[in-house]
């Protein structure tokens, strides 16, 4: 699985943004047709997995959870609480539900981000208020490159 690059895309009145073609290849490429869609977990923005990262996180937390464990219960909820899965329709669109537009603040301009394993949709107006500068960016990259290693 590998989403790379970024695309600006404009969200219509009824909350659906077309999918970046190299995207769509790739899901393509994965026989991965099922995303789930939610709230980030530290950023005011949405994440987007294919069902199968979906589901390693999902056995991953279930088996450092115990769910006699109260505080556990309550991270699982939490974790699976506002996910939705979506599918492109016939037109390479996806549906973004109104409660994860209003978290994130999304108007109409949406920038679309490809990590690796999963996506984020950001409004373009968060994204562009959270970015590094260069010389931020560089630093932290150096501190994180050439501090210890683990």
């Amino acid at each position: 699985m590998g989403f790379i690059g970024n695309i600006d895309v404009k969200m219509d009145a009824k909350g659906r943004v077309f999918f970046p073609a190299s995207f769509r290849k790739v899901l393509q490429a994965s026989g991965q047709e099922i995303m789930i869609m939610r709230k980030n977990f530290y950023h005011q923005c949405i994440s987007l997995y294919p069902e199968n990262v979906w589901n390693e996180q999902m056995a991953t937390l279930r088996g450092r959870l115990n769910m006699f464990n109260p505080q556990h219960q309550n991270i699982y909820r939490e974790f699976l609480a506002g996910a939705e899965m979506v599918t492109l329709d016939g037109n390479g669109r996806i549906l973004i539900p109104r409660g994860l537009v209003d978290m994130a603040c999304i108007k109409q301009d949406v920038k679309i981000l490809g990590l690796g394993e999963s996506i984020e949709l950001w409004a373009l107006e968060k994204y562009m208020e959270q970015r590094m500068g260069s010389e931020e960016f560089g630093k932290a990259l150096e501190s994180v490159m050439c501090g210890p290693v683990f």
